[in-house]
C-alpha cells in the first residue's frame, strides 16, 4: 500500500483545495490530510484565516477524499508523521516548489500544480470588508493601523484627532475629519481609543449612526453607561467590543485553560500589576492624560474577574493622588472572595515589577512582566521537576489578533450568527461590567482611601 500525506490550512474550503486533495489520492491507495491548527497558523502567520479549526477538518471530512485527517500542531512535525505512519509520498502545491525537499531524506516529495484562477486569499478579497475610522490622540492609533493592514477586512480609511501632534505620516495620509460626525458619515465602523471620559458618548453616538465599535476599555464608567449602550448596540444590529488585547492572546487564553483544567489546583489569589512611566506623554494636556486606574485598571482586573469571577465579597482601594483625586499616579486594588484573595497595582507615575501571579493549592503560574504582552508562562510547583514552561508567539503586542476577533463579529451579525459571537469575544459582558464598577467606585470615592499630593507653593 502506498501511503500519501498532504499539509494545509483549507480555510474557506474550494474547488482548488479539492482538485489538489483529488490528485493527491491518486497518487497512491491511502491519503492523511494534515490540516494546520488555528496557533500553528498564528506562528506562521496566518491570522487571517476565517474558519476555526473544526469547521476546516469537517469541511475537508465531507469531501470524502481523506482516509485520515490528522492536525498539524508544530514547527517539525512533518517529519514525525513521516515516520510514524510510514510515508511513502509528501505532497503539496506547487507554490512551494523547493521548500519541502528537505523531506526526500524520509519519502518521495511531489509538487502538484494548483487550480489556476481560485485560492482561499481571493475568496476573502471578495468578502466585504468594514471601512474602519480611528478616533483618539496618542501615538497608540500608529500601532493600530499598521496591524489593520495585516488584517482582512479592516481598511482604515480615515481618523479623527483633537491632537495629531503623535499622529504618524501614514495615519495622517488618511482622510482627517474636521469632526466626529464627518468621520462617521464616512465609515461602517470605529476603533475608539479617545479619553476614557470620552468613550460613552463617542462610543454612544457611533452606535446612533449605525456603525460597529471598538471601543478601549473601559467603553464606560459605570455599569450603567454599559448597559445602556450594549442595550443600544443590540437594537441598532451593531457589533460593541470592548478593546483589551491581552484577552486575546494565544499564551493568556492558554493560561485560562490549564488553571480551568485544575493545573495549579484551586486559585486562592491572583496578584496583578501594571504600571509605566510613558502612559502620559509629555506632549499631551492635563485634561487628556489617563488615570492609572482608567489606563491600568482594566488589563490588570482582567485575570481577576476572569479567573475569580465577579462575585467579589468586599473591596478596597487605595491611591496616591494629586489635589485632582481621580487623578491617581499609582493605585493598589484589594478584593475578598469567599474562598480567595486578589490584588492589583496599577501606575502612571511609580514603577514596579510588572508581574502575574496566580496562586492555587497544588502550584502557582507566575508570568514575568510585562504580563499583558504575554507569550511565556511557568507552572511551578513544590517539586522544581515537574515545573513547566509554556511558550506562545505573539505578533503585534496582540493588536492583529484583537482586529481579527472585531472582524469576524461583525461577519458573524451580518450572516446572523449570532450564538457564534460569544465564542469569538474573548470578554463576556459580565466581566465589562465588573470593571466599570471599580472605576465607579474609584472617581466617585467610594472605597477609596486618599494619599493626596499637595502642590507646593
Amino acid at each position: 500500500m502506498v501511503r500519501v500525506i498532504t499539509y494545509g490550512t483549507y480555510d474557506l474550503l474550494h474547488y482548488g483545495h479539492i482538485r489538489l486533495l483529488e490528485r493527491a489520492k491518486a497518487l497512491g491507495d491511502y491519503l492523511i490530510v494534515g490540516i494546520t491548527s488555528d496557533d500553528f497558523d498564528k506562528t506562521r502567520g496566518k491570522i487571517n484565516v476565517k474558519q476555526p479549526l473544526e469547521e476546516r477538518v469537517n469541511a475537508v471530512r465531507d469531501t470524502g477524499i481523506a482516509d485520515k485527517i490528522i492536525i498539524e500542531e508544530y514547527e517539525g512535525q512533518k517529519i514525525d508523521d513521516i515516520k510514524k505512519y510510514g510515508i511513502d509520498i509528501f505532497t503539496v502545491g506547487s507554490d512551494w516548489t523547493g521548500r519541502f525537499d528537505y523531506l526526500e531524506e524520509f519519502c518521495k516529495v511531489v509538487y502538484l500544480e494548483r487550480t489556476q484562477g481560485v485560492s482561499s486569499s481571493e475568496i476573502r478579497d471578495q468578502k466585504q470588508s468594514m471601512d474602519v475610522g480611528l478616533v483618539g490622540y496618542d501615538n497608540f492609533l500608529n500601532k493600530i493601523y499598521a496591524e489593520s493592514r495585516l488584517v482582512d477586512g479592516a481598511n482604515v480609511v480615515a481618523v479623527y484627532s483633537d491632537d495629531t501632534r503623535q499622529l504618524s505620516k501614514d495615519v495622517l495620509s488618511l482622510t482627517v475629519a474636521d469632526c466626529y460626525d464627518s468621520l462617521l458619515a464616512n465609515v461602517d465602523a470605529v476603533y475608539v481609543h479617545s479619553h476614557p471620559s470620552r468613550h460613552y458618548l463617542e462610543v454612544k453616538e457611533a452606535l446612533e449612526a449605525g456603525k460597529h465599535v471598538l471601543c478601549e476599555s473601559p467603553m464606560a464608567l459605570n455599569r450603567e453607561q454599559a448597559v445602556e449602550l450594549d442595550v443600544l448596540a443590540k437594537s441598532k444590529g451593531c457589533i460593541l467590543m470592548e478593546a483589551m488585547r491581552t484577552a486575546y492572546s494565544t499564551a493568556y487564553a492558554r493560561m485560562l485553560l490549564l488553571i480551568k483544567g485544575g493545573k495549579i489546583g484551586e486559585v486562592v489569589s491572583v496578584d496583578a500589576t501594571c504600571t509605566s512611566l510613558s502612559t502620559n506623554s509629555e506632549n499631551v494636556c492635563d485634561e487628556l492624560k489617563w488615570s492609572s486606574m482608567t489606563a491600568w485598571g482594566p488589563t490588570a482586573l482582567l485575570p481577576v474577574f476572569q479567573i475569580l469571577g465577579t462575585d467579589y465579597k468586599d473591596v478596597s482601594i487605595v491611591s496616591r493622588c494629586g489635589e485632582d483625586k481621580t487623578m491617581d499616579e499609582f493605585s493598589k486594588v484589594d478584593f475578598i472572595y469567599q474562598k480567595a484573595t486578589a490584588s492589583i497595582k496599577v501606575g502612571t507615575g511609580v514603577k514596579s515589577e510588572g508581574e502575574l501571579i496566580v496562586s492555587g493549592t497544588e502550584g502557582y503560574i507566575y508570568v514575568p512582566a510585562p504580563w499583558w504582552k504575554m507569550d511565556y508562562f511557568e507552572i511551578r510547583y513544590e517539586n522544581p521537576a515537574d515545573n513547566r514552561r509554556y511558550f506562545y508567539q505573539l505578533d503585534g503586542e496582540g493588536i492583529r489578533y484583537e482586529l481579527v476577533a472585531f472582524m469576524k463579529m461583525i461577519a458573524a451579525s451580518l450572516n446572523n450568527s449570532r450564538e457564534s459571537l460569544k465564542y469569538i469575544d474573548n470578554i463576556d459582558r459580565s466581566v465589562s461590567y465588573a470593571i466599570c464598577d471599580i472605576i465607579d467606585k474609584f472617581i466617585t470615592g467610594k472605597c477609596v482611601r486618599l494619599m493626596v499630593q499637595k502642590k507646593e507653593e
